[in-house]
């Protein structure tokens, strides 16, 4: 998928690649703007308590740090959505900046993805598939698997080509 080009990191994506990559990043930046609850599971793990022991101190780190942490989520996530084609396939040349709010956006995007799927650390992401497709091929828990997986094999390409560019 990505590549090293000099300095650059570059892919290039099929016109399904471009909508998926536009649909999660978008849902993020929409969850991040429109749907930002605390008590929401996906909230939770992307801002965890800092100090889950003291609850007072923080919110009182939250209150200092979560409006920047959460500006910061949001640009990552414009970042795809800025350097992908408007509709179509097309390639994609990142810088190394570029290529690092990629990855936190993809790693945000997956961290929000295993939280409504369900995935843990022991989790077998091929068996859970397969499991998913047993049960109904055209589930949208298939199309979500799906996606998640796709998520960490880019995210696994882009930290591939980010690295042999430096």
């Amino acid at each position: 998928m990505f590549r090293r080009h000099g300095n650059q990191c570059v892919a290039t994506f099929a016109v399904d690649e471009v909508r998926v990559l536009r649909k999660v990043a978008g849902e993020v930046v929409g969850l991040l703007m429109d749907g930002f609850e605390h008590g929401d599971p996906v909230v939770d793990r992307l801002f965890p308590d800092i100090y889950p022991e003291r609850p007072d101190d923080s919110a009182e780190f939250r209150l200092y740090t979560e409006g920047d942490l959460k500006t910061g989520k949001i640009d990552q996530a414009g970042a795809i959505l800025a350097a992908l084609p408007d509709d179509g396939p097309g390639e994609v040349r990142l810088d190394g900046e570029e290529a690092e709010a990629w990855l936190r956006a993809i790693n945000d995007a997956r961290l929000a993805m295993g939280v409504r799927l369900d995935i843990r650390s022991d989790t077998d992401l091929g068996e859970e598939l397969d499991d998913a497709v047993a049960a109904d091929p055209t589930s949208s828990r298939v199309f979500q698997l799906s996606v998640y997986a796709y998520l960490g094999y880019l995210q696994e390409s882009l930290l591939n080509a980010l690295v042999a560019v430096r």
